[in-house]
């Protein structure tokens, strides 16, 4: 998120997120999703992503109605008279954005960002919650010792993220990849900007100071997604899918570690060895997750605070990090989890931090419900 230097995923690979609540029953994943037994009875709320990120919290709002002419591709023509500026052939745009399952842009409201509530990680420190990720780490043995070899990430941090993240690839998402990086791109479009000031005006904020935080905020939302456009048809490239095909988060992050495109181009690992990477496939997912943190400087030795700021990466968010870190803790060492939940909160200095860019941020008004849980980041996040 990983949300990330960008969200999703960021909030990052990953990307930003929803929440519902699961009723797991008792099933075995099938082959090529990592394994993990569900347990019965149980409802879990869990946070979505949203980025190796995955990426800043946005509240997931309706769109704005702006107005799409006939002749404007469907309301996208800001979005497509910049991918043509940069290279990206025309005669390929055109047929994406005129293709019947490209929805028609009608405009994205978005908020001035927020923090994520601890609440929201409180099921992932339940004691059938942690044996079910414990369960997920045995069963999946194989590939998460080949990657903390590879790379020198605990197989426990690598389960913990990827059991966050999707529940292990059980809840990886149902929304259009592509449509959701591209709406969120078009935050800085001239009329949805107009749109979004006068909402604000709207609810009595008329400050000329909302105003600039308004135009700021649809410039980092562009800023961070403009370029997950652009990659999400590599990424399309890669897989030999069509860029419409790929379904994933509300933030457009994909796979088990919920990566946005650019994190999926510069670690994605291909652990299986077939010429490709496959980030619903438990030994890629593993390995790209590894990855990632290896690439942001997670090394054995590493210092509590080091860790944090990995993982800070991954998704822009302290409540996640402390989830990740006490679940993975928990993982290797099962104790009380009510006595181990998170607590204070190590702060990461501020000059060690990337950026933050959006990995977890608006969804459209139809909210249509995702085979995952939820998030601006992970980011994995860019």
């Amino acid at each position: 998120m990983a949300a990330s230097p960008a969200a999703r995923a960021a909030d990052t690979p990953c990307a930003l997120r929803r929440r519902h609540v699961w009723r797991w029953r008792h099933t075995t994943h099938a082959r090529g999703s990592l394994r993990c037994r569900d347990f019965d009875g149980t409802a879990l709320a869990l946070p979505r992503m949203t980025r190796a990120g995955a990426l800043v919290v946005l509240t997931l709002l309706a769109p704005v109605s702006v107005a799409v002419a006939g002749d404007d591709e469907r309301g996208w023509k800001y979005l497509v008279d910049r991918l043509v500026a940069n290279g990206v052939p025309r005669t390929r745009v055109t047929a994406v954005f005129s293709d019947p399952r490209m929805e028609p842009f009608t405009g994205v409201q978005f908020s001035m960002g927020g923090k994520e509530p601890r609440r929201l990680y409180r099921a992932f420190f339940r004691p059938s919650t942690v044996a079910a990720a414990r369960r997920c780490r045995d069963e999946n043995a194989a590939s998460l010792t080949s990657a903390e070899r590879t790379y020198g990430v605990p197989a426990s941090v690598v389960t913990a993220i990827l059991f966050v993240e999707t529940s292990c690839g059980r809840n990886t998402g149902s929304s259009p990849m592509f449509y959701r990086l591209a709406r969120l791109a078009m935050a800085n479009e001239p009329a949805n900007v107009a749109d979004n000031i006068e909402r604000f005006a709207r609810h009595g904020d008329v400050d000329p100071r909302v105003e600039r935080r308004v135009r700021a905020r649809a410039r980092e939302l562009e800023d961070t997604f403009y370029p997950e456009v652009r990659a999400a048809f590599e990424v399309a490239d890669r897989m030999g899918v069509h860029p419409l095909s790929l379904r994933g988060s509300a933030s457009g992050a994909i796979g088990f570690p919920q990566f946005l495109p650019t994190s999926y181009l510069k670690y994605g690992a291909d652990a299986g060895g077939d010429g490709r990477v496959d980030l619903f496939d438990a030994a890629d997912a593993a390995a790209s997750c590894a990855n990632y943190l290896a690439g942001n400087g997670w090394r054995p030795g590493l210092s509590a605070a080091g860790h944090r700021d990995v993982i800070w990466r991954y998704n822009h968010s302290d409540t996640y990090i402390d989830a990740v870190l006490t679940l993975a803790r928990e993982i290797d060492h099962p104790t009380s989890v009510r006595k181990n939940a998170p607590g204070r909160t190590v702060k990461v200095a501020a000059r060690h931090r990337p950026s933050v860019k959006a990995r977890r941020v608006a969804t459209p008004c139809k909210r249509t419900p995702t085979r995952r849980a939820p998030q601006l980041q992970a980011s994995a996040r860019p």
